[in-house]
């Protein structure tokens, strides 16, 4: 294979774990510049795509939005379906699906996360992504989230849980490419609510925006609590497969935290009580890669995708 090709199946490689959420380059000793870690979260978790400050405003905003008279901005039932392309490449497909928790759990809410690759891309790497992301329906801060990571030769099932009692998040993977290596158990700090990088794009949707103020909200993905700042910038009008819509223009400070690299997100909530994230962008070293909402939907309960093999039940 010759150099420039070498180039380029190690940039679509990182690009598709960018965007399917992959793990550290360096365990899989992949000859990448690019940390899958550090790359692998935002868009295609979509989902792509998670972020605000804790206070009591936040606890009595459905509350309050309820007396206002408003239409909540999601409810159980909504199927966001998202193209992600790579450049002028067709990269990927996203859905996130929000469903009720069952009778067990009445009060909860779990997204589903899919994500696969297509096109170009599918043919150098291709990816098959599931996250599942459970959090209260009133305080929308996240109890646990499990990944199904299959994306090359790299199998991996990943299992948060956020113990807001003792204020610990606990994670459990196991590596199902080397099943005989013993799975991964870590513990660390974090605060009494926190979000994941799914639940923290359904928190923003209830935020009521205000240009020139910034939001503030702790993500964890297991490793450690990051308080991400959110600069709210502009409003804008968008071109997309929705029709011509206002947006508001957000862009979380993620980069040189949550990941180590250089870059920006972009997010464009659409300006209206839905606030719907109508286009989500990483500028990055390998070429921009937008996720844009192509469809909103109502799906029933069956059509949830069943959880994946030695996934833990709630």
């Amino acid at each position: 294979m010759s150099v420039q090709a070498s180039r380029v199946r190690c940039s679509v490689a990182q690009t598709a774990n960018f965007l399917a959420a992959g793990e550290d380059c360096k365990a899989s000793q992949a000859p990448c510049r690019f940390g899958w870690r550090e790359w692998g979260r935002p868009v295609l978790r979509f989902g792509g795509l998670t972020l605000a400050a804790l206070s009591l405003v936040n606890f009595l905003l459905p509350a309050l939005r309820a007396a206002q008279g408003k239409t909540p901005p999601f409810e159980p039932g909504e199927r966001l379906t998202y193209d992600v392309t790579w450049s002028v490449f067709q990269a990927g497909a996203v859905s996130a699906t929000l469903q009720e928790g069952g009778q067990a759990a009445k009060d909860d809410y779990i997204v589903v996360t899919t994500a696969q690759s297509q096109g170009f891309v599918s043919l150098l790497f291709n990816v098959r992504n599931e996250f599942r992301s459970f959090f209260d329906s009133h305080t929308l801060c996240s109890q646990r989230i499990s990944k199904k990571i299959d994306e090359g030769r790299r199998h991996k099932e990943t299992e948060i849980v956020f113990d807001s009692q003792r204020l610990r998040a606990i994670l459990d993977e196991r590596d199902l490419a080397k099943p005989q290596d013993p799975p991964k158990h870590a513990e660390n700090e974090i605060p009494h609510c926190v979000e994941d990088v799914v639940t923290a794009f359904y928190y923003l949707r209830r935020q009521d925006f205000q240009i020139g103020k910034p939001l503030h909200l702790p993500v964890n993905d297991g490793s450690k609590t990051y308080d991400v700042t959110l600069e709210v910038q502009a409003h804008e009008t968008l071109q997309t497969p929705l029709g011509t819509r206002s947006a508001i223009r957000v862009e979380p400070k993620v980069f040189s935290g949550l990941f180590k690299r250089r870059g920006r997100m972009l997010v464009w909530f659409s300006d209206d009580d839905q606030r719907l994230p109508l286009r989500i962008k990483f500028i990055i070293a390998v070429g921009p890669i937008t996720a844009t909402l192509k469809s909103v939907t109502r799906v029933a309960e069956k059509s949830l995708p069943e959880a994946p093999s030695g996934a833990a039940t709630k």
